[in-house]
């Protein structure tokens, strides 16, 4: 989601090539190589880049304005979550779903797993645990240290900080495992709200409301 935005904040025209979860790693590393088998990645007129953080220098590089990296504040602050944060992001999500493994269905936007879907969640976790070297003794370490990297993200987020979170193809989801962007904010930067807020209906917010309250 991170490329993609980028590109679009440059104007850039783009194909964008989705890959099926799993297959997904012998064709990242025929196209980028050993070792780079992680997506996103992108092609430039046949040159292979991978990694968000490449991407959006090499798209600064294309495009100068707008800018990506506003000051080297927030370039440090990518790199961090990019190597420190992202795995973290991925290791308690698939840590959890261990021990509710009906609930992989809801990371389509779908619900719950019925008993066969189960069974096949069962066997995806338990290569996503092996794949991630996720361990239960891990997961105790990385809960304990949350404090300290949450800390850590408000420090970066001298102005503030943009949480994201996408559910669904509709709502820009393209890797479809659970994770959360950690966005730190500066005044001045070039991000923009993907809609232009305005006030809700009434009628619509009290239904949801009822709706959310179980009424």
């Amino acid at each position: 989601m991170t490329a993609t935005a980028a590109l679009r904040m440059k104007g850039l025209e783009h194909e964008r090539v989705e890959l099926t979860p799993g297959p997904h790693v012998e064709a990242m590393r025929e196209i980028y190589g050993e070792g780079n088998h992680t997506v996103p990645g992108m092609l430039v007129d046949g040159e292979p880049v991978h990694g968000s953080r490449a991407i959006l220098a090499r798209l600064d590089e294309l495009v100068p304005e707008p800018v990506l990296y506003p000051s080297e504040a927030v370039r440090e602050a990518d790199r961090w979550g990019d190597g420190e944060l992202q795995d973290l992001g991925r290791r308690l999500p698939w840590g959890a779903m261990h021990f509710r493994p009906e609930t992989m269905g809801t990371f389509g936007g779908a619900g719950a797993l019925d008993g066969p879907g189960t069974d096949f969640a069962i066997g995806y976790i338990r290569a996503s645990w092996k794949y991630h070297h996720i361990s239960a003794a891990r997961l105790q370490e990385d809960l304990a240290g949350l404090p300290e990297l949450l800390a850590h993200v408000e420090q970066l987020a001298a102005d503030g900080v943009t949480l994201l979170q996408s559910s669904g193809q509709a709502a820009w989801k393209t890797v479809f495992h659970f994770h959360i962007h950690v966005i730190p904010r500066y005044a001045g930067d070039p991000l923009r709200l993907p809609w232009v807020p305005a006030a809700g209906e009434p009628a619509q917010i009290a239904a949801a409301a009822a709706a959310l309250a179980g009424e």
